[in-house]
């Protein structure tokens, strides 16, 4: 009877594996129509879908092979209930696979181990991007499971127990074969996505293996250290260096690939940025070192190595010098601007930590400005670009000279939402009817038109700045300088390389002349030169020893490359080396032309020395960055350093937070300090601080238990940062509120309700708490203003009621 049962379960998984396979075959064909659909051209349509299904059919099949000891397991001890918990398992499959074809039609990429780089959150976030989320899309994830359902009780109709084994074998011997003698079905575009996603976080999993298994503890030394004097000054020679320090203005430009510049395949869409090129020093062969915004900061900022998963994940930021720190410890104010939130991917944990003196991002903008349309999953990204350059320079005003100022726009990124939009799909249109036409078809254009009017808007956005920009009195001694984060993704990449081939421009009233350079430089290469140049030219800290991944520039005006240059094309993945005039991606070799394409090449010799010298620099990212070993310490006077836990502290933190996210740790926090276990509360949101900066609820809390204990002292600094980092914030507003009526300071009362004012928050109770400060302060008649005026809102609040008949 047993013997039954499992040779019955052997013939019910084959069925669905066969079933498996069958809706495998037609998500390949609905990923194909929607490529197509999307006006994306796929070369040999034919081959292109034989090739996905030979490694559709492989991914079923080994997925069925071994999930069958556990369906003929269940299938024993549960013989009704076996069946129909293994086609829930296969159904979960399905729906597995068809997110992973949605993720690539809109990114153009297989999700692999980059998986593993986010937290929760961020992919709850870049989800949330997406398009797609919309009726059909929701209708849509239902289709192929229910293929798959009646899949597998036709071939359980048509065809018999016998014959399903026999098709299973005749497809494995006859599709095994072509696995054999044709190397190109490994290729990426064929991969089933489910394996493709498998294989690829086993590698990144064995690779951590690798790293883990070297001895990096056995050495003691910091080997990117090196003396300050080996960065050579390449900029001055382009300059007219004046007495006055100057202001550095970096522009991030979202998605700024090269293809979309300089009369390359995809330009026409960026002309103010184009028109800076003859006014600028120009790198027209410069690489992003990552495929991600992740990596932009530590790169361009700090020229900083990677660490696991970027250098912006690492928990414990080893010790590092950066453009921020070295500047602001030069009397230079230092400000971040961006109109999405600075927790994302972690940059406010970078710029806090090197000493950043103002962040602007999306929770200091006011009701002036005009946030992002959201998407039909109700998602927006924050403000668009044009409002993030107002905000900007509205916020120059206040700020002391010299300035760092870090401008990221973010309208060049899904989904890619912003005002006036029509207007731009008019200009696309006129483009596209003018003599100077674009490079590619109309019909490309239009497939992508969302995107490329996104284009316009930002180099709009762009113009519109730096014309403003140029009627202050700091123009004339600034220098900025505009660089892409990584090329834009949704669009069909080239190649390898292309996905890091981003412009850099240095562009000045302070340069003698405009120069083009044709070679290779990367991120890594900009601080150590443009700290060169204001060390050698204007009244700067000497420093004796930096810890830069990267030299200085190179302004060689032909083709070349002299630079060894690691790429992290997603968290986790540093499988892109560039060395010399060659590119090592994936284990393969090829050579990079004048025009940035690559050409396949064979050569065992020089592909062992590249892959030796990735191997290298992979040991060496692990090394200083698990063992705080890129700048000692004893040197670093340049930074905010974290705060730190004693053991005890430590063990503390474990044993409560144990499973639990931040939100659960926050409440858990609130409840201690409703308890009166302040110390404990503080303990959780200072862990919480250490990660998230911004935290604004534990903040705020940290602040109300030190104003609960009387330490009305530190609660106002706490709860005066809150405002500093969220000025719309209202709970801070309160908490300060309550300070200050417990310490008799109603005066600060007065002008904190003030600024909450100013910032347009209307909230009754901090009118309330003003009344009060009012009447205590002998001023009766605004007291008893403010509470007419809260009655007349609400008569039935018995509280505004008794307090304004007490002031009659």
């Amino acid at each position: 009877m047993r013997f039954e049962i499992l040779t019955k379960g052997v013939n019910k998984n084959i069925y669905l594996i066969l079933s498996l396979i069958v809706t495998f075959w037609m998500l390949s064909l609905y990923e194909v129509y929607m490529t197509i659909s999307n006006g994306i051209e796929i070369s040999n349509i034919g081959t292109h879908i034989a090739f996905k299904f030979i490694n559709d059919f492989w991914t079923g099949l080994i997925i069925g092979l071994i999930l069958l000891p556990f369906q003929l397991l269940i299938s024993f001890l549960f013989k009704r209930t076996g069946i129909l918990f293994f086609k829930i398992i296969f159904i979960i499959v399905v729906i597995s696979q068809y997110a992973l074809v949605k993720y690539s039609l809109t990114t153009l990429l297989n999700l692999g181990g980059d998986l593993l780089g986010y937290s929760f959150n961020d992919i709850k976030l870049t989800v949330a991007t997406s398009k797609e989320v919309s009726l059909l899309s929701s209708i849509q994830i239902f289709i192929f499971p229910v293929l798959f359902i009646v899949s597998y009780y036709l071939l359980k109709k048509s065809i018999n127990k016998s014959q399903s084994v026999i098709l299973l074998l005749v497809f494995a011997i006859f599709l095994g074969s072509f696995k054999l003698v044709i190397p190109k079905l490994s290729e990426d575009a064929y991969k089933n996505k489910i394996s493709f996603l498998a294989a690829d976080i086993i590698r990144v999993q064995r690779e951590k293996s690798k790293i883990n298994s070297y001895n990096l503890g056995s050495r003691n030394d910091y080997p990117f250290l090196k003396p300050n004097n080996q960065t050579t000054d390449v900029l001055s020679p382009f300059f007219n260096s004046g007495v006055d320090k100057p202001n550095i203005v970096f522009l991030i430009v979202e998605g700024l690939g090269s293809e979309f510049m300089d009369d390359n395949k995809y330009s026409g869409f960026t002309p103010f940025i184009d028109s800076l090129i003859t006014k600028s020093l120009y790198w027209e062969n410069f690489l992003s070192t990552t495929g991600r915004t992740f990596g932009v900061l530590p790169s361009l900022m700090g020229s900083l190595p990677f660490g696991e998963n970027g250098f912006l994940e690492l928990k414990n930021t080893p010790s590092h010098i950066s453009l921020i720190s070295v500047l602001k410890a030069n009397g230079y104010t230092t400000s971040f601007y961006s109109g999405d939130n600075s927790s994302f991917d972690r940059k406010i944990n970078f710029l806090e930590y090197n000493g950043i003196d103002n962040v602007i991002d999306k929770s200091k903008f006011g009701n002036e400005y005009i946030s992002a349309k959201e998407n039909e999953g109700g998602f927006s990204w924050g403000f668009p670009d044009k409002e993030m350059f107002k905000k900007t320079l509205k916020t120059f005003d206040n700020l002391k000279l010299p300035r760092l100022d870090i401008l990221m726009t973010l309208t060049n990124h899904e989904p890619f939402e912003f005002p006036s939009k029509e207007k731009y799909f008019t200009k696309i249109d006129s483009i596209l009817n003018s003599s100077n036409h674009v490079k590619i078809e109309d019909e490309e254009v239009n497939t992508y038109k969302e995107i490329f009017a996104a284009l316009l808007y930002t180099d709009d956005a762009i113009k519109n700045f730096i014309t403003t920009y140029k009627e202050r009195p700091e123009f004339n001694n600034t220098i900025f300088i505009i660089t892409g984060d990584h090329r834009l993704i949704p669009i069909t990449q080239k190649d390898k390389l292309c996905r890091f081939h981003v412009p850099l421009l240095i562009y000045s009233p302070m340069l003698k002349k405009a120069e083009r350079f044709k070679s290779i430089s990367s991120h890594f290469n900009v601080a150590p030169s443009l700290l060169a140049y204001l060390m050698n030219n204007y009244k700067f800290t000497r420093m004796d020893e930096i810890s830069w991944m990267g030299k200085n520039l190179d302004t060689a005006k032909q083709f070349r490359n002299i630079h060894q240059i690691p790429l992290m094309r997603y968290k986790g993945n540093i499988n892109d080396f560039v060395y010399k005039e060659y590119i090592l991606s994936d284990e393969k070799l090829y050579e990079i032309n004048e025009n940035m394409g690559l050409n396949n090449i064979i050569d065992d010799q020089l592909l062992k020395t590249v892959s030796d010298s990735l191997s290298e620099f992979k040991k060496l990212n692990a090394y200083v960055t698990s063992q705080n070993k890129i700048f000692p310490d004893s040197l670093n006077i340049y930074i905010v350093p974290k705060l730190e836990f004693t053991s005890e502290q430590t063990a503390e933190i474990e044993k409560l937070t144990k499973d639990l996210n931040f939100d659960e740790i926050f409440n858990l926090a609130r409840n201690l300090a409703f308890d009166k276990k302040y110390i404990k509360a503080r303990l959780l949101c200072d862990y919480i601080l250490n990660e998230l900066p911004n935290h604004a609820d534990a903040r705020t809390l940290k602040g109300r238990t030190l104003a609960w204990e009387g330490n009305y002292e530190e609660a106002e600094k706490e709860l005066l940062n809150v405002i500093k980092r969220a000025p719309y914030y209202y709970d801070c507003y309160l908490a300060l509120l309550d300070l200050y009526w417990w310490s008799e300071k109603d005066e600060k009362s007065i002008e904190i309700a003030k600024i909450a004012y100013n910032n347009e928050l209307d909230n009754s109770e901090i009118s309330f708490k003003l009344a009060k400060a009012y009447q205590r302060l002998n001023n009766t008649d605004k007291a008893i203003k403010i509470m007419d005026s809260l009655v007349n809102l609400y008569p039935e609040n018995i509280t505004y009621q008794s307090y304004k008949q007490s002031l009659n």
